[in-house]
């Protein structure tokens, strides 16, 4: 692999990794050698324990205990929801609300399996957002959830209209591409295509609060976003005003 998780704090009860986007948080249940940094950090320790998990195509913190009794401790914060959680998207569309909350159930479809929806049928999903950064159709916006569904942010988003810019399920584009923000003033080459700055879900786990198991001190990580991300913000900074 071109990028490999980096260890953001290690001692002998968790370790806080830094996930590249398109690596598996645990090992796929039917292609077992798919890239994983739970298989990545089990080569370099005995025992690991996952706490919690992040999409494939999500990168960012993510957090994992290495022994049982951390493990216990970790994982009653996540259910009890002290542990705190924040992400960075970029969303469709300029928000119109500085912050709010999406307070709306989630199950998944009985349609399509492994696809997520709003649905009465559901378990309780919360998440609170700020809106950091708006431009002309995208906005960069922070999500806190305050429940672990899965697809949570992306589903959320759709259900508000505001989508992420790129996500295959719920969005409405693959790839961001610059001549999208740049328009009239983009010009390509004579027979080149255009490649696009960000093929993967525009979703970051940006930084993560928990209490450490042992010593019992409030600790706050953080993760840098990723040379794609910073690329498509780099580009809605310049054009997309």
């Amino acid at each position: 692999m071109k990028f490999e998780p980096t260890i953001v704090f290690e001692d002998k009860d968790i370790v806080i990794v830094n996930k590249p986007a398109r690596f598996l948080s645990i090992p796929d249940r039917f292609k077992t050698d798919l890239p994983n940094v739970l298989g990545w950090l089990k080569e370099r320790n005995e025992e690991v324990f996952t706490v919690h998990r992040l999409d494939k195509e999500t990168s960012g913190i993510l957090c994992f205990a290495k022994n049982s009794e951390s493990h216990k401790s970790l994982s009653k914060q996540f259910q009890e929801r002290t542990a705190e959680k924040i992400y960075w998207a970029i969303a469709d569309g300029a928000m119109l609300k500085d912050e709010g909350e999406i307070n709306q159930p989630i199950a998944e479809s009985m349609s399509q399996r492994g696809k997520m929806l709003v649905t009465k049928r559901g378990k309780e999903s919360l998440t609170l957002y700020k809106t950091i950064e708006r431009f002309k159709n995208f906005s960069l916006v922070e999500a806190n959830i305050k429940t672990g569904r899965t697809h949570q942010i992306r589903v959320h988003f759709q259900f508000i209209g505001h989508p992420l810019a790129v996500d295959k399920i719920y969005g409405r584009r693959e790839g961001f591409l610059l001549s999208e923000v740049k328009r009239r003033k983009f010009n390509l080459g004579k027979g080149q295509e255009e490649r696009p700055l960000m093929t993967r879900t525009t979703l970051h786990a940006h930084q993560l609060t928990l209490t450490h198991p042992t010593s019992g001190e409030r600790m706050v990580f953080n993760s840098d976003l990723p040379k794609d991300f910073s690329a498509v913000l780099k580009q809605l900074r310049r054009w997309g005003k």
